[in-house]
């Protein structure tokens, strides 16, 4: 993806053939001493980009709670870096969902700086509910995410 390509991404980013394409901007808050992005800053650009596929299935967090009683909780994490990010970088995260189970999602979210692979993340993703026990993913928000993610 070009940087004109990135630079015209609305905010909550573009759902294209199953792919979510987030932009993020590197800013000095992210970044080491030598404006590096810090490893654990590549999980909260990760975690953006999925909340953003959330509004864009018409579903934000706090509905989520509201409606249904429901939150997604990380699982497990697998980060896999390849090659530093640095300050004022413009990064896209590309999400897709591997896998739905019946109380799951699995992603595979790879950060990119143009063409060159940043970190990859594998994701999974678990439905809790109100006391933080296992509930299964609501048909409606299955659905929702079978749709445009093209799952």
């Amino acid at each position: 993806m070009s940087v004109k390509q990135i630079c015209d991404l609305p905010p909550s980013g573009l759902i294209e053939k199953g792919i979510h394409h987030f932009p993020v901007r590197v800013y000095y808050e992210d970044t080491d001493n030598a404006k590096i992005v810090y490893h654990a800053n590549y999980l909260k650009f990760a975690e953006r980009a999925r909340t953003e596929i959330l509004r864009l299935v018409g579903l934000e967090q706090t509905e989520l709670s509201k409606r249904f009683g429901l939150f997604f909780a990380v699982k497990d994490c697998f980060v896999t870096f390849a090659r530093p990010a640095r300050l004022d970088d413009l990064l896209v995260v590309r999400s897709r969902i591997t896998v739905i189970r019946g109380a799951s999602l699995s992603f595979e979210q790879v950060i990119m700086f143009g063409d060159a692979e940043i970190a990859r993340c594998d994701i999974r993703i678990a439905c809790v509910d109100e006391r933080g026990g296992p509930a299964r993913i609501p048909a409606e928000v299955r659905q929702a995410f079978t749709s445009i993610l093209g799952f």
